[in-house]
């Protein structure tokens, strides 16, 4: 598989669940994302300061280990993403991602890591459709059916 880097997929994978399970040990929350940042958009009522630090430590986080992580990973730089998309493209998957968390109440952060990890019935059919419809886009982008 090009890009896979089993190092820094386990200490990513390690990292989003100690991150997960503190969130509910110390707030007893679920960490799904997309409930987050609708909670911190939708108004004051909804407001709570770790939910907006939460998501300013996602990008901060991200940025962290590009900056840090292929000198302490050898490994890491190969599996940086590379999108061509343009702005548009991009404005276009966000819309396509948020109609879809909004479809299937949560994201895959929320189903899928914390859902998943409480076995909640919901949470394993909407993985399953999440990774169907995965499989199913890669197909198409690539074979153009």
């Amino acid at each position: 598989m090009l890009g896979f880097s089993p190092i820094s997929a386990t200490l990513g994978g390690a990292l989003i669940g100690l991150g997960v399970g503190l969130l509910w040990i110390v707030n007893g929350r679920i960490a799904g994302v997309s409930n987050i940042f609708a909670s911190v958009i939708s108004g004051p009522e909804g407001f709570q300061p770790w939910r907006l630090l939460f998501l300013v430590g996602l990008p901060v986080g991200a940025m962290t280990g590009l900056a840090l992580g292929p000198a302490l990973i050898a490994d890491m730089p190969q599996a940086r993403p590379e999108l061509d998309l343009g702005p548009l493209g991009l404005a276009i998957a966000g819309l396509l991602v948020g109609m879809g968390t909004a479809l299937a109440h949560g994201c895959t952060s929320g189903h899928g890591v914390a859902g998943l990890a409480r076995l909640s019935p919901r949470s394993i059919v909407a993985v399953i459709v999440f990774m169907l419809t995965a499989m199913a886009t890669v197909f198409v982008a690539r074979y153009g059916v």
